[in-house]
């Protein structure tokens, strides 16, 4: 039977140590097609900057490659790290998309950087207390929203004739959740990193929303970090790779994602498991049986419309096998043939 909600994935392009960037960068086109074939609703990709082990740093040249590969699923940014850019870039830049993959694209919006305080400099990122001003400056631009007298107004967006896909706002604490509902956008909160809880955030964003052009009735999406093999005990030997890199990154060293092997092997200092022990209850890990009864609750007891899920495994085609799983254990249909 059906899940009682939407699945979708978020891909952050990893860089598995033993690869390169060219075969992370062939793998995002891979995973977008498999999805597709599986029936995912959509997929996002996040913005991260000064990151070793990453290699989503543009989340709109992956969409539009993504997009390019596949018919039917949802492709966008989860999110694009709005303090980074112009908000004319981004206007532009989503509205080419929009334009070249018509009802298909989504535009994730996010505050945090994207990466540390030396990447902030280096982009010239804006502060945390500029936001509000970044998107309303992106909405107007999109909305033909300024003033006469406002010299933007003299700005013609290009490309003309098209507007920004459907906005969403992404949230890790709840603070973001009635701007979003005020703002008539949709709502995604990231379970997968944060341990605040999801429902009074999502009860809030309820509570304030206001119809829009895009989203006639709130819609929430709750992201899950899982990971997905035939047995439970091969899932927890495969997530040893996200944990220990996890632990590595808090404390300071980034590298790229190695291999469950050389992570079970390696020494960790009492702070780094500290580190692991304070988030291995966010990453849920188990067959497929384990895992789509631990979504389904999590998902109910959040209120969410959507599950969107990001998994990490350093063998890019177990992490393609692990997505398989959770679409058949959630009763996910697959779509149409994909091109």
């Amino acid at each position: 039977m059906p899940a009682p909600f939407s699945l979708s994935l978020q891909d952050l392009a990893p860089i598995a140590q033993g690869t390169n960037t060219q075969q992370a960068m062939a793998e995002t086109v891979l995973l977008a097609q498999e999805a597709d074939r599986l029936g995912y609703t959509r997929l996002w990709y996040a913005e991260h900057h000064g990151m070793p082990s990453i290699a989503s740093s543009v989340p709109e040249i992956l969409i539009g490659s993504a997009a390019a590969a596949t018919r039917n699923i949802r492709i966008g940014s989860g999110g694009v790290m709005l303090l980074n850019h112009a908000p004319l870039r981004i206007a532009e830049a989503y509205r080419t998309l929009a334009a070249l993959h018509p009802e298909r694209i989504d535009l994730g919006i996010g505050r945090a950087p994207g990466g540390d305080g030396y990447a902030m400099r280096a982009l010239k990122s804006g502060g945390g207390e500029e936001f509000s001003a970044y998107l309303a400056e992106l909405m107007a631009f999109d909305e033909d929203g300024f003033p006469p007298d406002h010299p933007f107004s003299r700005v013609p967006v290009s490309p003309g004739g098209i507007t920004l896909p459907p906005k969403w706002l992404l949230g890790s604490s709840g603070a973001s959740a009635q701007a979003a509902g005020q703002l008539g956008f949709g709502y995604a909160f990231a379970a997968h990193f944060s341990h605040t809880p999801a429902a009074p955030a999502f009860a809030a964003y309820r509570q304030a929303f206001a119809p829009s052009r895009d989203f006639p009735a709130p819609r929430t999406i709750l992201c899950l970090s899982a990971i997905c093999a035939p047995s439970e005990e091969e899932a927890k030997f495969l997530a040893t790779s996200q944990a220990v890199s996890w632990a590595l990154f808090v404390t300071g060293e980034q590298r790229q994602l190695m291999p469950p092997e050389e992570a079970a092997a390696r020494a960790l200092s009492p702070q780094q498991q500290q580190v692991i022990e304070h988030q291995s209850p966010l990453w849920l890990v188990g067959d497929p049986e384990q895992l789509a009864e631990a979504i389904t609750e999590k998902a109910h007891a959040a209120g969410a419309d959507e599950v969107m899920i990001t998994t990490t495994i350093h063998d890019y085609a177990l992490r393609r096998r692990s997505f398989a799983l959770l679409a058949e254990a959630l009763g996910v249909a697959p779509g149409p043939a994909g091109r």
